[in-house]
């Protein structure tokens, strides 16, 4: 796989990140009943940095989970070997609450219609919003983003790499080009 281009660098990420932030504070009035959900496993990271802006723009601490959607997936039964199955760690009633689901990227939906079918298991939240880092397209499902850092389109032949310190140790997005 080669690299073909940068489309964020940390400081486009962290403005990206304050930028969704303040777009969910206002859609949602405030932060009364509002909670982050991330899906594993980036989507946990951006989910606890958005919960930090949140903090410094509305002086208020954001419920924030983590969710993991492995056992869910529609691909479930292509998948070759032992499924790796992590911590789902929601500590707090979803019920009633503006939850926002938080994912790296958005592409074909499916990862998204997984999130929703677990959150099931934990209860019914007033409204489900989403938020993601990159909407890449090319979707399958009737999914859109309510909050987007970027919109890159890119060709079915490339991959959306989302890299961040936690994970990677530097906060990137690059596409990458199928050999």
């Amino acid at each position: 796989m080669k690299e073909k281009a940068k489309i964020l660098d940390g400081d486009a990420i962290s403005r990206a990140i304050m930028r969704i932030a303040h777009e969910i504070v206002e859609k949602n009035k405030g932060v009364e009943d509002l909670c982050l959900v991330g899906i594993r496993n980036r989507g946990v990271y951006l989910a606890k940095r958005l919960a930090a802006c949140i903090k410094n723009i509305e002086g208020k601490d954001v419920l924030t989970g983590s969710l993991d959607i492995t056992l869910y997936r529609d691909d479930l039964a292509l998948a070759s070997g032992q499924p790796l199955v992590r911590k789902t760690e929601i500590d707090f009633d979803i019920n009633a609450k503006n939850l926002v689901l938080v994912d790296d990227v958005l592409y074909t939906g499916r990862t998204v219609r997984a999130a929703l079918d677990a959150l099931v298991d934990f209860g019914r939240p007033k409204s489900i919003q989403l938020a993601v880092l990159v909407d890449r397209g090319h979707r399958e499902l009737p999914v859109r983003a309510d909050y987007a850092g970027k919109n890159i389109p890119t060709a079915k032949d490339e991959t959306v790499e989302v890299r961040l310190k936690e994970t990677e140790g530097i906060d990137e997005v690059v596409i990458v080009a199928k050999n």
